[in-house]
């Protein structure tokens, strides 16, 4: 879990690194890169509601077979 933690947050990361260089990079009007802002904001945002969603299914179904009554065998 600790990996997969790493990788997220180094992920997140280098993403808003990128978007921040492109965005500083690109030749845009005030206008035009706050909404680009804006909508990767959005993206972003989402992004990580459905990669918290998607762990937290993860760790719910980890959680009910730790639950479950083993059957002896």
């Amino acid at each position: 879990m600790k990996r997969f933690t790493a990788f997220f947050v180094g992920a997140i990361m280098g993403g808003l690194v990128g978007a921040t260089l492109a965005l500083l990079l690109a030749p845009s009007s005030g206008t035009d890169l706050r909404s680009q802002m804006q909508d990767r904001a959005e993206r972003l945002r989402e992004e990580i509601r459905k990669a918290a969603a998607e762990r937290r299914d993860e760790l719910e179904e980890q959680l009910a077979a730790l639950r479950a009554p083993k059957m002896m065998e």
